[in-house]
């Protein structure tokens, strides 16, 4: 069963997390069982949402390749639920992911599409 992965990672910077990304997005794509992984901030805290194809996958990569990468001080609060439904694309629609038209508006208008998280 696919399952969902929150994880509050208070303390954690936005130079902290793209340092933790660039190492381990390559490692999450071919990790056995990942699906995708978003981040965002919220009220100066980081929270961070993944979907794995199963709860051991997900806990393996976790203690395998994140908490290895994880800054001094940082101890995310994680919480595993299992997933009621996942939709995902069809094979062919897999290509190249469109920009959202607010993102693309922010990008003409020559400002950062990613939003950051304050310093706290």
């Amino acid at each position: 069963m696919a399952v969902i992965v929150i994880a509050q990672a208070h303390g954690q910077t936005a130079s902290g997390y793209d340092a933790m990304l660039e190492v381990l997005a390559d490692k999450a794509r071919q990790a056995p069982g990942f699906v995708l992984h978003s981040a965002y901030c919220v009220d100066g805290s980081w929270q961070v949402i993944e979907v794995w194809r199963s709860k051991a996958e997900a806990n393996a990569f976790y203690a395998r390749q994140v908490v290895p990468h994880l800054p001094t001080g940082v101890h995310p609060k994680r919480q595993v639920h299992e997933a009621h439904s996942l939709v995902t694309p069809q094979a062919e629609a897999q290509a190249e992911p469109q920009e959202q038209p607010q993102a693309q508006a922010q990008a003409q208008a020559g400002e950062a599409t990613r939003p950051r998280c304050p310093l706290p």
